[in-house]
C-alpha cells in the first residue's frame, strides 16, 4: 500500500457549529450545496494518533491552538498595508496577501527579508464566513503532513478574520494547468502532484479520526518552488463517520464537476466523496482540460462525462492526452493513470478505491521503469488525429444543469441557502 503517513497529525476535536454564511456549491469553482443529515461511520486505518474526541468551542480551539495570534496591526506591515502589489489572488473566503515576518520572532520585516508568508483576509460578505474560517483553523491548526499546506496563524480582531500560511511560490495547479505561462507541467511533474495530492487525502483518510477534505480542486492544489504539492482550503473539511455509521449526512458543500454525484444528490458523504474528486482532479492532469468548460461545445463541457469513454481504450486515449504534452508522455503509464481515474469515478462509490490504494498504484507507476519514457511520434500515436468525442447529444445524469445544481460554477458568484 502507499505511504501516507510521512508524518503526524493529532487532531483534538470537531468544530462546534457557529455562525456565518456557507459555502455553497459552485458549478465550476467553489461551492456548497444545503441539506442536513446524520453521521457517518468507518472505523480509522491508522496508527497516527489523530484524535477528535469531543467538539470543541470556538474558545477552546483559540486557546489551544499551537499556532501564532497575530494583531492585524502586525499583518497589515507584513503586507505593507494589505497593497494591491501585494496582492496574490482572490478566492471565495477573500484576498490572499503576500507578507514577509521575521523567522523567529514572527513579527513583520521589510519586503524581501526574513521568511516570505501568504495572508488569507475575510471579505465581511464573504460567502464562506466565520465558520470555515474556524474550520480551517481548526485542522490545519492540528494537522501536520508533508502534503498539507502549513498554516503559521492566525488573527481575530473585531470584524478581521485573517490567516497565515506558509508562501508556496509556484501557487496553484489550477494555475500551471489552464493558464498560459512560461512553462509546461511535464508529464513527470503531473503524476509527482497526482501522488503527493493522493498522499495528502490518504492521511486525512486514514487518520485515527477521519477527516473528509470534501472540496479537492485543482485550484486548492498548491505548489512549492520544487512542485511539491500541498492540499490547501480546509473550509469545507468535515469530520468522517464513527462507529457504526457509514456516512456523514451534511450541507452538500463543494464545486461542481469536482463533487461526487452521489454526495450532491443525497448530502451523503464519505471518504468515497473525495476519490471521486481526485478522479477528476486527475483527469484534469491528464487531459488539460478543466473540470466544467462552458467555452466548449456541449458534449464536451463536462470533463467526466466527455473524458469517460476513452479512459478504457488505450487505442484511443491520447485523443484526450494534454496537446500541451506534445505527445511527450508513456503511452503504458498514461493509460495506467486513466485506469485509475476510471476507477475513482466509479458511479458506484463502494467499488471506487481507498485513496491508500490509489497512493500506491501512482508510486508503481511512477516507479515503473517506462514511466518517463517518450511516447512514439504523433505520426505513430495518430495524435494529429481530430479528436472525436463518443458522446451522444444526450446529456449524461451525472452532471447537474446549472439551473438543477446547487453547486457553483466557474466564474459565478456562490449560490447561498438559508
Amino acid at each position: 500500500m502507499g505511504n501516507c503517513f510521512a508524518a503526524s497529525s493529532k487532531v483534538d476535536a470537531t468544530l462546534p457549529s457557529t455562525s456565518g454564511a456557507s459555502r455553497s456549491i459552485s458549478k465550476t469553482n467553489t461551492s456548497t450545496i444545503t441539506s442536513t443529515v446524520t453521521n457517518n461511520s468507518s472505523s480509522s486505518k491508522s496508527g497516527i494518533d489523530s484524535h477528535l474526541p469531543t467538539p470543541r468551542s470556538e474558545s477552546e480551539i483559540l486557546s489551544s491552538s499551537h499556532l501564532k495570534a497575530f494583531s492585524f496591526n502586525e499583518l497589515r506591515n507584513a503586507t505593507r498595508n494589505f497593497r494591491p502589489d501585494s496582492l496574490l489572488g482572490e478566492g471565495g473566503f477573500g484576498y490572499v496577501f503576500k507578507g514577509w515576518i521575521n523567522e523567529h520572532t514572527l513579527s513583520a520585516t521589510k519586503p524581501g527579508s526574513g521568511t516570505t508568508i501568504a495572508v488569507k483576509k475575510l471579505k465581511p460578505e464573504g460567502f464562506q464566513g466565520h465558520k470555515e474560517w474556524l474550520t480551517e483553523l481548526n485542522y490545519l491548526g492540528q494537522l501536520h503532513h508533508p502534503n498539507l499546506v502549513k498554516l503559521i496563524g492566525y488573527c481575530l480582531e473585531g470584524d478581521s478574520r485573517l490567516l497565515v500560511y506558509e508562501f508556496m511560490p509556484k501557487g496553484s495547479l489550477e494555475n500551471h494547468l489552464f493558464r498560459r505561462g512560461p512553462t509546461q507541467l511535464s508529464w513527470a511533474i503531473r503524476i509527482k502532484v497526482a501522488i503527493d495530492a493522493a498522499r495528502g487525502l490518504c492521511f486525512l483518510h486514514d487518520a485515527d479520526n477521519q477527516v473528509i477534505f470534501r472540496d479537492l480542486k485543482a485550484a486548492n492544489i498548491l505548489l512549492d518552488a520544487e512542485f511539491n504539492a500541498k492540499l490547501s482550503d480546509f473550509g469545507l473539511a468535515k469530520a468522517g463517520p464513527t462507529g457504526d455509521r457509514t456516512h456523514v449526512s451534511t450541507q452538500v458543500m463543494g464545486t461542481h464537476g469536482y463533487a461526487a454525484p452521489e454526495y450532491v444528490a443525497t448530502g451523503r458523504l464519505t471518504s468515497k466523496s473525495d476519490v471521486y474528486s481526485f478522479g477528476v482532479v486527475l483527469l484534469e492532469l491528464l487531459t488539460g482540460r478543466r473540470a466544467v468548460d462552458d467555452s466548449k461545445v456541449v458534449v464536451e463541457q463536462h470533463l467526466v462525462d466527455w473524458a469517460l469513454p476513452y479512459l478504457s481504450d488505450k487505442r484511443k486515449l491520447f485523443r484526450i492526452m494534454d496537446t500541451k504534452l506534445e505527445g511527450q508522455y508513456p503511452q503504458k503509464a498514461a493509460f495506467a493513470a486513466a485506469t485509475l481515474a476510471f476507477k475513482c469515478l466509479n458511479a458506484e462509490f463502494k467499488s471506487r478505491p481507498q485513496m491508500s490504494e490509489v497512493v500506491a498504484s501512482l508510486e508503481e507507476l511512477q516507479s515503473s521503469k517506462t514511466a518517463f519514457k517518450n511516447s512514439p511520434s504523433h505520426a505513430q500515436t495518430g495524435y494529429d488525429s481530430i479528436r472525436k468525442s463518443p458522446i451522444n447529444r444526450h446529456r449524461s445524469p451525472r452532471n447537474l444543469t446549472p439551473s438543477a445544481s446547487p453547486l457553483r460554477s466557474h466564474g459565478q458568484s456562490p449560490i447561498r441557502r438559508g
